[in-house]
């Protein structure tokens, strides 16, 4: 039976409503695909970039959390070289203090010519030469020689001293070169040649002490150091 036109027109309709449907579903399934697409690059882009955010201020933080530690440690610094030049400052206060005291005994004759003979009886004993020159203020040169006197003629501590050295000692008193008149006091002892000297100066003895003891002294004004093993 042959179809009428109204029927292939019907069927037409109908292959055409068919193939807009799946052309539709075909549209609403490439959109949805694209959008899943869209939607898991952008979480990875946004992913990606909240990741490159989080290490950039980490990095930032990092940065200043460094240059306050720099900064600390630097003030720390600072304020450990101020303590520090503040009792350097108190023990040099001492040592000139103790300096301005040793003029005084040379004040005191009584005093000041017991000390001087010791100083120049360790010079002698240190040099343990037959022959020095003694040097001193051009004010203490009579002192010395009085002082001499006693030593090698009035034999109080001669002896003692011929023993060390097995000999007699010739001693002159340098009449042409004097110590400053400014310092303290004491003597200079030098070998027969000048090249050996013992300075044995109120000032020189007063530095030689202070060394000494600037350890014991720092332990009696600031305590001891606990990050110090040793104290000399």
């Amino acid at each position: 039976m042959a179809l009428t036109d109204a029927d292939v027109q019907k069927q037409i309709k109908h292959m055409m409503a068919f193939i807009e449907q799946e052309a539709s579903e075909k549209v609403e399934e490439i959109d949805a695909k694209a959008e899943e697409e869209f939607n898991i690059e952008k979480g990875r882009l946004v992913q990606t970039q909240r990741v490159k955010i989080m290490e950039h201020y980490e990095k930032k933080e990092k940065q200043i959390e460094q240059h306050k530690k720099i900064q600390m440690s630097n003030l720390m610094n600072q304020a450990r070289l101020k303590v520090l030049k503040a009792r350097d400052d108190m023990i040099m206060d001492l040592l000139n203090e103790a300096r301005q005291r040793l003029a005084e005994i040379a004040k005191d004759p009584a005093r000041y010519a017991t000390l001087l003979e010791g100083l120049i009886l360790q010079g002698f004993y240190q040099l343990l030469e037959p022959k020095v020159t003694i040097r001193c203020r051009q004010q203490d040169v009579e002192m010395v020689q009085v002082r001499l006197r006693r030593l090698l003629f009035l034999k109080k501590n001669t002896p003692i001293y011929k023993a060390a050295v097995k000999s007699n000692i010739d001693v002159k008193i340098d009449q042409e070169c004097f110590l400053p008149s400014e310092i303290c006091g004491g003597v200079e002892v030098y070998n027969a040649n000048g090249k050996i000297k013992v300075s044995n100066t109120l000032e020189s003895r007063l530095e030689l002490m202070a060394y000494q003891m600037i350890p014991e002294i720092r332990v009696n004004l600031f305590g001891a150091n606990p990050n110090r093993k040793f104290t000399d």
